[in-house]
């Protein structure tokens, strides 16, 4: 790939060196007539993570490897991502295998055909694989969220995004903001497009960051947004002055 790419693709992950190199060959597939990048942040992994990104990289230019020393959270692993890339479009999804890379042009597409007031094409999984339980702590979690922000978004925990880096470094950042996403791109007055995508079992081992299980971090959260949209005003849309600057008059200097 020649020139700067116009999509970046960030993928966060912790322990998941089994999950590596069958995800990176799906994503270049379904990327593969994009002038893309791939960018993996591993996030303090323990297991055989980095060894498996070294021999992604392999033939890949394309492919970036960023590497926390201690564990972050998911939040701040896509963060490190998004400030790492060099496209004007982002796309996210989960390291584990669940999120198929098939649904980025998809979602990119929505995001271009809905014009630059849309700056978020968030995906909304359909057949959940997670387990029972998992699945009704999202669900409640939703529930609530919806009612209370009225983000008009039924699954905001979905790991597949696409959104315009701009928009994405206006939001106010805090750990688990990638769920919340929809209301806060909406409270800078863009839109939000949605499109529905199939949701897989991981490809191997087991989770390693939570579905809003620790409720009470949850609720914080989730009242700390509402206050950040009650507090939002409009925007000013301040206009530089460009006309020239009149020269100042002669002034008499007396003796």
């Amino acid at each position: 790939m020649s020139g700067a790419p116009v999509l970046s693709v960030v993928v966060p992950v912790k322990n998941e060196a089994g999950n590596i190199a069958p995800l990176v060959a799906e994503i270049e597939a379904a990327c593969a007539g994009l002038a893309f990048e791939l960018i993996y942040v591993d996030d303090g992994s323990s297991d055989g993570t980095p060894a498996a990104l070294a021999a992604a990289r392999a033939g890949r230019p394309w492919l970036r490897v960023l590497r926390h020393a201690r564990s972050g959270g998911q939040s701040a692993a896509v963060r490190s991502g998004v400030l790492a890339a060099r496209g004007a479009i982002i796309a996210t999804l989960d390291g584990d295998g669940q999120n198929d890379p098939a649904f980025i042009p998809a979602l990119l597409s929505a995001l271009e055909t809905a014009g630059p007031g849309a700056g978020l094409a968030q995906g909304q999984r359909r057949g959940r694989k997670d387990g029972r339980f998992k699945m009704l702590q999202s669900r409640i979690a939703n529930g609530v969220r919806g009612r209370i922000l009225k983000d008009a978004t039924r699954d905001t925990g979905c790991g597949l995004k696409v959104f315009r880096r701009a928009v994405y470094l206006r939001l106010p950042y805090f750990d688990a903001l990638h769920r919340f996403m929809p209301a806060l791109v909406v409270r800078e007055g863009f839109a939000v497009v949605h499109r529905d995508v199939i949701d897989r079992p991981r490809l191997t081992g087991t989770s390693n960051y939570g579905l809003f299980d620790r409720l009470w971090v949850g609720l914080l959260d989730l009242a700390g947004v509402w206050w950040l949209i009650r507090r939002k005003r409009a925007d000013p849309q301040p206009q530089e002055i460009t006309s020239p600057v009149p020269a100042p008059a002669d002034q008499d200097v007396g003796c």
